[in-house]
């Protein structure tokens, strides 16, 4: 037996109502298109050294997305995004946007990018805003791993000429 609130949030009105149109929760336009048509689904090479991997989950809901970023290592632009999500279609919209957004666009301006902005375009409820918040820590963490495989690949590139210096 559903309490009353529950069945407030589920649109089914109360015991003996029959549910109220308005009453019903549904998503927003931007949400249910980025779900129906997601852009940039796919993976890139991880072993790529010009791409960046971010992997995050909310164990709270269950959604997991991986986010990649491909970037030209002259620039330091972003020239492609994809992503993977296994979630609800806050969590796959709030991906396609992140991917869209990305790319074009130099790393250090995408780290700024909130989740607050991504939750306003798509308009999410209160409820949703993990899936913004994911896709935010995982554009972080794609720009922290390519960063960090930057760094590894400089400094073994580094290591055999400073090896002949001293031979």
């Amino acid at each position: 037996m559903l309490s009353n609130a529950t069945r407030r949030i589920l649109g089914l009105g109360f015991r003996n109502e029959a549910p109220a149109i308005n009453q019903l929760r549904f998503y927003h336009e931007r949400v249910v298109d980025h779900y129906n048509n997601p852009r940039n689904v796919g993976s890139f090479d991880k072993a790529d050294p010009t791409v960046g991997t971010g992997l995050v989950g909310a164990p709270a809901c269950g959604d997991v997305m991986k986010l990649q970023i491909k970037v030209d290592d002259k620039t330091g632009k972003i020239v492609d995004a994809c992503f993977k999500t296994f979630g609800c279609g806050s969590a796959i919209a709030s991906s396609s946007v992140a991917t869209e957004w990305v790319k074009g666009r130099q790393m250090e301006d995408v780290v700024s990018i909130k989740n607050t902005e991504i939750a306003k375009h798509l308009s999410l409820p209160p409820v949703k805003l993990h899936c913004s918040m994911l896709a935010e820590d995982a554009i972080k963490a794609a720009v922290k791993d390519y960063e960090a495989k930057r760094a590894k690949s400089s400094t073994t590139e580094a290591s055999p000429a400073e090896k002949a210096a001293d031979g």
